[in-house]
């Protein structure tokens, strides 16, 4: 399975970080949040990745470009320019960086990465600022076991961010950032089949509005409910709970070894 992960946006809330950088290349623990992302897909599996890009792609590409050295010891004779780098641990990962526009929203991201994908094959999808010591594999037996062409991960956190209804373990209702109610809401990590894209008309689409609302009126939107640990990297305050809890070594959602 594919995971696709957006990393495309402003990051407007955050800009103390985001001036020079998109969002998922803000870092934790000396990492992108981007590479905590891919990690905890890879812990279960997921070896691909489609990167949307946007604002500041250049320094995605930068980072993956020089992965290797970013990751291992360096020596570099600077009489001559040559560099040797030290073999350490990597993960065998297959990183495609796709450029998906500048004002693009995540819907039409999504859509214009339908190329990248493999016919009739469920994908991961979710976006670049969110981690959790998440169960992927168990979302991932969770879709198959139903005949909807989507699931998305669902998760308790503050009023500040749109609810959902539930009718069984089907979504009823997906209602984006009412700010009088708490409960569970979109925690992203969605599955989804490839018919599922159908619903974005284009690129002003907002995934999280018209098409996750669609499949939910038509009853096409499962939820996965995650009991566990899960937060965003939306503001500065939430940058810095994720590093003091990488620093303190427990991290929760650090499920990889």
């Amino acid at each position: 399975m594919k995971a696709v992960i957006l990393a495309g946006g402003f990051g407007s809330r955050l800009s103390e970080e985001t001036a020079l950088r998109p969002k998922p290349m803000v870092e934790v623990g000396g990492r992108p949040i981007l590479w905590h992302i891919m990690n905890i897909c890879g812990a279960h599996g997921i070896t691909e990745f489609i990167i949307a890009l946007g604002y500041r792609g250049e320094v995605v590409k930068q980072y993956f470009l020089n992965f290797y050295a970013f990751h291992n010891d360096v020596s570099i004779d600077l009489a001559t320019g040559r560099a040797t780098i030290h073999d350490g641990k990597q993960p065998h990962w297959t990183v495609h960086l796709v450029d998906t526009g500048l004002h693009t929203q995540t819907g039409g991201r999504l859509k214009r990465l339908r190329p990248w994908l493999q016919d009739d094959e469920p994908f991961l999808f979710t976006y670049g600022d969110g981690v959790a010591d998440l169960d992927v594999s168990a979302l991932i037996a969770f879709h198959q076991s139903h005949r909807k062409l989507a699931s998305v991960t669902t998760v308790r956190a503050p009023a500040r961010f749109g609810r959902l209804t539930f009718a069984g373990e089907q979504i009823a209702e997906f209602y984006e950032k009412q700010p009088t109610h708490e409960g569970w809401i979109n925690g992203g990590f969605f599955i989804l089949n490839q018919k599922a894209i159908d619903y974005i008309d284009g690129d002003d689409t907002a995934w999280e509005r018209e098409p996750v609302e669609r499949l939910a009126k038509d009853g096409q939107l499962m939820g996965f409910r995650h009991d566990g640990f899960w937060s965003c990297m939306d503001t500065l305050k939430e940058k810095n709970l994720l590093e003091e809890l990488w620093a303190s070594g427990r991290a929760p959602w650090k499920i990889w070894a």
